[in-house]
Order: structure tokens, then sequence, then C-alpha cells
């Protein structure tokens, strides 16, 4: 956009300054309005990534083995004794209310007190079955041995019932689609309903532990209110900083209330737009007041330089806005295509981030590059503020020639070497990142959090655990009469059993080779598969498909293994053993088709952000080197710019490694963050370089004089910015510290690359006057 025409442009808006000032009051009492409709809107469904081929098979069998968005709720009795009338009374109360439990599969419900939890036993006459608690329990000691007995001949010990007989487990299903009344799932209900009508009621004499997504949901909602304390905490800080660089706190306000009316349209546009907050994206509206303050400085710093320089108040306004509206724009549009490009990961709730900080950044185009210049054409000053920035900018001006040294021939070279030992580091500690999660228990939540504390309650005193991997063993229809194929998938479970990251597996030969020892007079000799296929069929026969083992013809058998956790290397030693065991037995004529239950989806959901990763990058690297391209039209610019962007990347992959953060949902929109703050930081500068060397300066001359207009208004970003989320590392939720630890190093990391590693690289690349 040539000069004339931003002049034009720059006189019709400030004539109706006004006007536009008016408009956007009204449209942010608007957006006010309607952000007070915003609610959260948690899915399980959006954590899955529909696309891929494990969630395919798992979406394919899910109506009739169940799905992975399992409850569980473990009861505990705290003298160690769960046989006494007063347990078991309370334990069918707990299992009738989950049985109603809102948008709860009834058919998937597992308890003692469910019809579908039975037994068998070998008697005089044959087989004798029935339910583990009969129907004419009467809660009598000699009805508590009798439930005893049937739960040692069910099998039930470490599944339902504690290895330690001191509580019981009752397991169930929800359904994204509340069957009562045809709506989506609301997660936030369901997740007060269980603190409400089971935790609540049974905790004082109880340890109650409950474990699944919907009361992960829950926990996460109920530290909001810590993540609102900690951006108005952050808020204060800014402000507090932003006063100190603009010395008024008036005028600090300003970029602070573009900022804040940017958040405001954010958030009232996802109501309209018919989305909600997920929590699982909360953070996103304060990345997006991260990135409005950062441009917000970076104008404020350049209207001050018009005032110092002895400009009026309306002159210096129109001059900022003529010079930064399109370094701005092209800086914030770099911003918006980063999100977007998170896109291409089929994951609902990473595309749903995207969107959000896509539409919050964009709206800070029009908040701070066209109403914050507006508002800082009615400030009136002091008469001695002017007197006071320049005696300023004299003190900083030595601090300014000695950073400039940078830009010489030595200081450019010793910059440049540490540089390339960095880019080395980066490179190789980077790369040691890993995919998913690697701690025990859920990484967004701190590790004494009551959920985390509840997850492993359970995995201690049951052996099935709070983590599945389901494996459907395909075949031919009847394959449950068939030695060799039974034999085949018995092999598989055998296999995938020993694994030692496996507690338990299974599966229906198992479940038929006792039911032959028990057809056979109990005798453990005969705990194998029978041959012949009508005694296997008569094994067969006593496992009903409700036991999540078979479907209704038999071709299809799931193996469910239940994992000691479901870390990414867990997960990984575990999908390898299995494709290990699939290569080595391809004619057995059987299928192992994976994957099925949480840890199926988590497996998935690696592999998609796995594969995506550096396609992503690619994607943003690939819009920031074309836009400066456009802009500056100079290669040379583009190295310069984009190669101190390139080496806060691969160090913030290396310190997520040194700190044990694995790039996952959560941490993905901090990488493409990244990219965004340091592009502002490189356009800037390099554009007030550029019309330094254009005015005739020599390159070191140009670069000090940029220092002195840029330069106190990128260090006083990054530290304003870096100060405004370093307190979240104290937050209740462990995603908000370890987001909050990312930024506060991309914070530093890119304003360093920007005002260091740029004018050295610059220095060699442009052909100038080089003194």
């Amino acid at each position: 956009m040539s000069p004339v025409i931003l002049q034009r442009l720059s006189a019709t808006v400030f004539h109706w300054r006004r006007f536009i000032i008016g408009g956007f009051v009204l449209v942010t009492l608007l957006m006010l309005a309607a952000a007070t409709q915003l609610r959260f809107d948690a899915g399980y469904a959006k954590q899955v990534p529909r696309a891929h081929p494990y969630m395919q098979v798992f979406s394919e069998h899910a109506d009739t083995f169940g799905g992975a968005d399992r409850i569980l709720v473990a009861l505990h009795s705290r003298d160690g004794d769960m046989f006494t009338p007063a347990f078991f009374r309370d334990l069918q109360t707990l299992t009738d209310k989950l049985f109603f439990l809102p948008g709860v599969d009834r058919t998937q419900v597992r308890s003692l007190f469910t019809p579908n939890v039975r037994y068998t036993e070998v008697v005089e006459e044959g087989l004798r079955g029935g339910n583990v608690i009969p129907a004419d329990f009467d809660f009598s000691d000699s009805a508590l041995e009798q439930v005893r007995a049937n739960i040692l001949k069910a099998d039930l010990v470490g599944r339902l019932v504690a290895d330690d007989f001191s509580g019981a487990l009752v397991r169930a299903e929800l359904l994204e689609t509340d069957p009562q009344t045809g709506e989506r799932l609301d997660y936030l209900a369901v997740a007060e309903y269980l603190e409400r009508e089971i935790r609540a009621p049974f905790a004082e004499q109880y340890d109650v532990h409950i474990t699944g997504f919907a009361p992960l949901v829950g926990a996460i909602a109920d530290a909001a209110y810590t993540v609102a304390a900690f951006f108005l905490i952050g808020l204060l800080v800014t402000w507090l900083l932003v006063t100190v660089y603009a010395r008024s706190w008036r005028l600090a306000m300003l970029p602070i209330v573009c900022s804040l009316v940017a958040v405001s349209w954010q958030l009232g546009l996802l109501p309209l737009l018919g989305f909600g907050l997920d929590p699982m994206s909360m953070l996103v509206p304060f990345l997006v007041f991260a990135i409005g303050v950062s441009h917000g400085i970076q104008m404020l710093g350049r209207w001050r330089t018009g005032i110092s320089a002895g400009q009026s108040v309306a002159a210096a306004s129109r001059s900022t806005f003529e010079r930064l509206l399109l370094p701005g724009a092209m800086a914030l549009l770099t911003d918006t295509l980063g999100f977007v490009t998170i896109l291409a990961i089929d994951i609902g709730i990473i595309r749903e981030m995207a969107l959000t900080a896509s539409l919050g950044v964009a709206v800070v185009i029009l908040t701070n590059l066209l109403l914050l210049p507006l508002l800082l054409a009615g400030v009136t000053l002091p008469a001695t503020y002017r007197q006071g920035m320049q005696q300023r900018a004299r003190t900083l001006g030595r601090c300014w020639r000695a950073l400039a040294l940078v830009a010489g021939r030595r200081g450019s070279l010793i910059v440049l070497i540490m540089a390339a030992l960095l880019f080395a580091y980066g490179l190789y500690a980077g790369s040691q990142v890993h995919i998913g999660d690697r701690q025990i228990g859920v990484p967004e939540l701190r590790t004494e959090a009551r959920y985390n504390q509840d997850s492993r309650a359970i995995a201690e005193r049951f052996r099935i655990g709070v983590d599945t991997l389901s494996v459907y063993a395909t075949t031919q229809a009847q394959a449950c009469t068939d030695h060799t194929t039974m034999q085949a998938v018995d092999t598989f479970a055998w296999r995938l059993l020993n694994h030692p990251q496996v507690t338990l597996v299974q599966s229906l030969p198992q479940q038929a080779s006792h039911i032959n020892a028990a057809l056979n007079e109990g005798s453990l000799k005969w705990a194998t598969l029978p041959r012949h296929p009508a005694a296997l069929a008569q094994a067969v026969s006593h496992v009903p498909t409700s036991s999540g083992l078979l479907n209704n013809d038999c071709s299809v058998m799931p193996v469910i293994a239940y994992t000691r956790d479901h870390k990414a290397e867990t997960i990984t030693s575990i999908i390898d053993a299995i494709e290990s065991h699939r290569a080595a037995q391809p004619d057995s004529g059987v299928d192992y088709r994976l994957a099925g239950g949480n840890v199926g989806v988590m497996a998935a959901s690696n592999d998609v952000i796995a594969a995506a990763q550096f396609p992503i990058l690619l994607y943003v690297y690939a819009a920031v080197i074309l836009l400066c391209l456009l802009y500056f039209r100079s290669p040379a610019a583009t190295v310069a710019i984009v190669l101190p962007l390139a080496l806060t990347s691969l160090l913030t992959y290396a310190l997520m490694s040194h700190l044990h953060i694995g790039l996952k949902i959560s941490t993905l929109p901090v990488v493409a963050l990244g990219v965004g703050i340091g592009i502002d930081y490189g356009i800037y500068i390099f554009s007030r370089l550029r019309e330094y060397l254009d005015a005739g300066f020599t390159f070191t001359q140009a670069y000090e004089q940029t220092l002195a207009s840029t330069g106190t208004a990128v260090l006083t970003t990054a530290l304003t910015l870096s100060a405004g989320v370093m307190t979240w590392i104290c937050s209740a939720l462990q995603f908000q510290a370890d987001m909050g630890m990312l930024l506060v190093f991309m914070f530093l990391v890119s304003m360093l690359g920007a005002m260091l590693l740029l004018p050295a690289l610059a220095r060699w690349l442009l052909i100038v006057n080089r003194t």
C-alpha cells in the first residue's frame, strides 16, 4: 500500500474518529451481552480423532461393546472390611444412583448388584449359576458369606472387588447424547451429580474414589476460578509495568482496554456462532489478550516516539496508524495463520481451540491497529510529559549504544557463533520431546489433585486400573466353536498379559477355559480349550454377550487389556507388541484390529499429533516466509526474521523435553503462539531498521536508532507478558502451570532473538554500508 493511500485512509479514519469509537463501544456492549450466553461445552467425542483408523474401528464396534467414556466409582470401607450389612446397603444405593446418572448407558452398568454380574459353579447335578448377589439377599451374615463365595466363583477379585476385600467398584459408560432428553450430554451436570449424589452422601463413612472424563471436566471447571484469579493478577501486573513504561496510568490503560475489548468480542462471537468454551481451551482468551497487549505496547511505543520528536498528540496518532498499520496487520495475520494451520489436526477440541484463537487474533487487528490510535488521539498530556520522555531517551541512549554493538562486525560474529551452538543444542534436545502424556495420572491436574489421588487409589486396589485397551479379534462367524481360531486368540491374549505394562487381560478363550474346567468337576487339568466344536460351544454358551467378550454371531472377540498407566511410552510399547504379534501371525485367520478403550483413544490422538506436528510447523513457517517476502520483498530480510523464530521453536521443544512436558492437545496452541509472538518482534524491529537504513544511516547507527525508537517497546512487551503469565506457574491446574512456563520462556527468548540475532544476521545478509 503506497504512502499516499495510507495518508488518505488515515485522514478518513481520523475524520470519523468519534463515530468509529462509538461503533466500537456499541459492538462491545453487544458482544458482552452475547458473552453472557457462553457456557462450558465439554465433550468426550471432541477428544477423539475420528478419521484415524483406530477410531474408525472403535466407532464400528462401539454400539456392541460400549465406548471409552467410562465412569469408575470405588467405595472403600475405612476399617478394611467390606462384608458388613451397612456397606452392602450403601453399595446398592450407590449402584442405583449411578444407574440413573444422566446420560449413562444402563446396559453397561456393572456392579455386584447388577444382573449382568454372574457366577458359575459345578455341583453334583452339573452346572449352577446365578447373580453374584441373589434376589433374596437379606444382608444377613450368612448371606454375606454366600456373596463372598460367589465373588470368588465369578473371579471378581481385582475387577469389581478390591484385592484386599476392602471395597467394591461400580462401572458405567456414558453416551454422547442423553437418552432421556435427546440432547447432547452436559458433562458439567454429570460431574456435579457425581459429587452431590454419589461422593457427598458416602464421604463421611467411606473413602470414595471417582474417575472418568466427566469428573475430570468437573475438576478442571472447579479450578476455573483460579484461572480467572490469575488472569486478574496478570492484568494488574501488566497494567503496572505498562504504567512504568508509559509514565501515565491513564495512558497505560489504553492498550489494556483495547486487548480486553478483543477478548470480549472473541467470547461474544463464540455463542453467536454456535460454540461454547471447552474447559480444556479456557486459556485461549488469555493468549489472545497477551497478543493484544504485545501489539498495543508497540503502538504505544511508536506514538511516544512521535511525541518525543515534537509531534502533537493528533499528529503522533496519525503517524502511528500510518507507520504500523501494514507491519502490524501482517504480524497479526501471521498469528492468525499460525492458529489456522492447527485446523489440519483432525481432533475436535484442537480445531475448536484453533477457531477460538483465530477469531480472537482477527479481532485484535481491529482493536489494536484501528481503535488504539483513535483513542490515543484524544489523550491530553501534561506539559512536562515530553521533557520527561526526552530525558529518559537520553538515559537509555547509552544502553542502546552498547547493545547496538551486536550489529557491528565483531559483535555480530559472536552472536552468530552462540546462536549456532544453541541451534545444535535445540536440534538435539528438541528431538527428544515426547508425544502425549509423560506422567501417571492426568497431566491437566497437579499430582496431588483429588482426581489423580482417586486414580492412584483405584489402580492400587484393583487390577483393572483406570486405563484400558481393547483389541478387536475379528474373524468368521461362529469362530468361537473353532479350536484353531480360539487358540490363536488365546495365544495373543497370553502374550499381551505377559507384557510388563499390562496388569490384567480379559478374553473369551480365557473364560471358556475356566468354564471347561468347571464342566469337568473343577479339575484344573481341564482348564484348557476343548478341541471338539460341540464341547467348545458348550463352554462358550455360558459367556453372555453382555460380558463384552463377544458379539452376537461370535465374529468379533475383543481382548481387553488393563494397562499400568497411559504414559506415551507405555502406549507405544504395547501397540508395538501388538503389531509385532500381528506381523508374526499373518495366516492365523484372525485380524487383531486396534483399538478401543481410553488407551486406544490416546494412542490414536498421539499418532495424529505426531504425524501433524512437522507439517504444521512447515505450514506456519511457509506462511511466515511468504508474508515476509510479500511485505519486505527481500529474501535476506526474510531469513533474518525467520531464523531467530526457528531458534525459539527449537529451544521451546528442548525445554519441553527437559521439563517432561509432552506435545499434546494443551501444548499445541502454545507452540503456535510462540511463532506468532516471535514474528511480531521481528517485524516491528526490522521495519524500523529498514526505515533508518533507507534514510542513509550506517548499519550500526540504524540499529541504534531502531533500539531507541522500538527497543524499549519490545523489551517492555516481553517483560510485561512474562510477568503476567509467570503467576500461572502457581496454578492448581498443571496444564496452566506448564503453559505459563513455556510462555515465559518463549516471550523472553523471542525478544532476545529479535534484538540480538536478527541484527547480527541482517548485517551479513543485507547489502548495506557496514561500519
